[in-house]
Protein backbone atom coordinates (compact mmCIF):
# COMPACT_ATOMS: atom_id res chain seq x y z
CA UNK A 1 0.00 0.00 0.00
CA UNK A 2 2.91 2.42 1.07
CA UNK A 3 4.36 1.78 -2.24
CA UNK A 4 1.47 2.24 -4.53
CA UNK A 5 0.82 5.77 -2.70
CA UNK A 6 4.69 6.47 -2.93
CA UNK A 7 4.51 5.56 -7.13
CA UNK A 8 1.36 7.91 -7.22
CA UNK A 9 3.28 10.54 -5.49
CA UNK A 10 6.08 10.40 -7.63
CA UNK A 11 3.28 10.54 -10.99
CA UNK A 12 1.94 13.46 -9.45
CA UNK A 13 5.43 15.26 -8.90
CA UNK A 14 6.57 14.31 -12.65
CA UNK A 15 2.93 15.78 -14.13
CA UNK A 16 3.62 18.85 -12.04
CA UNK A 17 7.26 18.90 -13.85
CA UNK A 18 5.32 18.54 -16.73
CA UNK A 19 2.90 21.47 -16.61
CA UNK A 20 5.53 23.48 -15.10
CA UNK A 21 8.39 22.38 -18.67
CA UNK A 22 4.97 23.58 -20.93
CA UNK A 23 4.75 26.84 -18.81
CA UNK A 24 8.60 27.64 -19.19
CA UNK A 25 8.29 26.75 -23.14
CA UNK A 26 5.74 29.30 -23.31
CA UNK A 27 7.81 31.47 -21.82
CA UNK A 28 11.17 31.04 -23.51
CA UNK A 29 9.08 31.66 -26.74
CA UNK A 30 7.70 34.77 -25.27
CA UNK A 31 11.14 36.19 -23.89
CA UNK A 32 12.84 34.88 -27.71
CA UNK A 33 9.96 36.55 -29.74
CA UNK A 34 11.13 40.01 -27.60
CA UNK A 35 14.48 39.31 -28.01
CA UNK A 36 13.84 39.06 -32.00
CA UNK A 37 11.98 42.27 -31.22
CA UNK A 38 14.50 44.08 -29.93
CA UNK A 39 17.33 43.05 -32.48
CA UNK A 40 15.03 44.69 -35.13
CA UNK A 41 14.92 47.54 -33.13
CA UNK A 42 18.41 47.44 -32.73
CA UNK A 43 19.48 46.76 -36.31
CA UNK A 44 17.21 50.10 -37.28
CA UNK A 45 19.36 51.93 -34.61
CA UNK A 46 22.47 50.78 -36.35
CA UNK A 47 23.20 49.23 -32.94
CA UNK A 48 25.16 46.16 -32.36
CA UNK A 49 23.76 42.75 -31.54
CA UNK A 50 25.73 41.89 -28.75
CA UNK A 51 26.09 44.39 -25.90
CA UNK A 52 27.59 43.17 -23.18
CA UNK A 53 26.56 45.73 -20.59
CA UNK A 54 22.66 44.88 -20.98
CA UNK A 55 23.75 40.75 -20.27
CA UNK A 56 25.39 41.99 -17.15
CA UNK A 57 22.37 43.92 -16.40
CA UNK A 58 20.20 40.47 -17.26
CA UNK A 59 22.36 38.21 -15.34
CA UNK A 60 22.72 40.49 -12.24
CA UNK A 61 18.76 40.98 -12.19
CA UNK A 62 18.12 37.27 -12.35
CA UNK A 63 20.62 36.55 -9.52
CA UNK A 64 18.89 39.68 -7.27
CA UNK A 65 15.62 38.08 -8.04
CA UNK A 66 16.98 34.36 -7.00
CA UNK A 67 15.14 32.81 -3.94
CA UNK A 68 16.70 29.33 -4.61
CA UNK A 69 16.76 26.35 -4.26
CA UNK A 70 19.26 26.71 -7.73
CA UNK A 71 21.99 28.83 -6.40
CA UNK A 72 23.27 32.22 -8.20
CA UNK A 73 25.99 30.47 -10.26
CA UNK A 74 23.14 27.50 -12.14
CA UNK A 75 21.17 30.82 -12.81
CA UNK A 76 23.25 32.89 -14.47
CA UNK A 77 24.46 29.53 -16.16
CA UNK A 78 20.91 29.23 -17.25
CA UNK A 79 20.31 32.78 -18.16
CA UNK A 80 23.69 32.65 -20.30
CA UNK A 81 22.77 29.86 -22.38
CA UNK A 82 18.98 31.75 -22.68
CA UNK A 83 20.72 34.84 -23.70
CA UNK A 84 23.00 33.08 -26.11
CA UNK A 85 20.17 31.03 -27.79
CA UNK A 86 18.59 34.50 -28.28
CA UNK A 87 21.58 35.91 -29.90
CA UNK A 88 21.86 33.05 -32.16
CA UNK A 89 18.16 33.77 -33.25
CA UNK A 90 19.25 37.42 -33.78
CA UNK A 91 21.56 36.40 -36.14
CA UNK A 92 19.33 33.85 -37.89
CA UNK A 93 16.68 36.61 -38.36
CA UNK A 94 19.58 39.17 -39.34
CA UNK A 95 20.51 35.94 -42.04
CA UNK A 96 17.50 35.48 -43.65
CA UNK A 97 16.50 38.96 -43.97
CA UNK A 98 19.85 39.79 -45.75
CA UNK A 99 18.75 36.94 -47.68
CA UNK A 100 15.26 37.91 -48.89
CA UNK A 101 17.25 41.93 -49.44
CA UNK A 102 19.82 39.97 -51.89
CA UNK A 103 16.85 38.23 -53.38
CA UNK A 104 14.91 41.65 -54.19
CA UNK A 105 18.01 43.44 -55.60
CA UNK A 106 19.04 41.27 -58.53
Amino acid sequence: MAEERSVSRIDELRQQIDDIDERLVELLSARATCALQIGHEKKLLGLEVYQPSREAEVLGHVQRINLGPLDNEAIKRLFERIIDEARRLERIADAEHEARRGDSIT
